[in-house]
């Protein structure tokens, strides 16, 4: 059984699949447009000192994204069998 948290609370090295993006407006826009949408593989590949903003690795590409746009982003992380 697999388990789903918010994007921010995922620690480096998880991995797993965007279930829900709960946003609206340009924040919602943004998300989507770097490739962050339901049933997309993403991992946690680093954070800054602050831990904000995190490094995300989705289809081969690395990007930065702030904990209050991983807040509305919702995934299932992957099992570690």
């Amino acid at each position: 059984m697999s388990e789903i948290i918010s994007l921010r609370k995922m620690k480096v090295g998880q991995q797993g699949k965007i279930a829900r993006v709960e946003a609206a407006g340009e924040v919602n826009r943004r998300i989507r447009d770097m490739g962050l949408i339901p049933g997309a593989k993403v991992s946690v590949v680093g954070r800054a000192p602050l831990k904000d903003p995190v490094a995300l690795r989705l289809s081969g590409v690395t990007i930065s994204l702030r904990n209050r746009e991983a807040d509305h982003i919702t995934v299932e992380l992957a099992d570690k069998a």
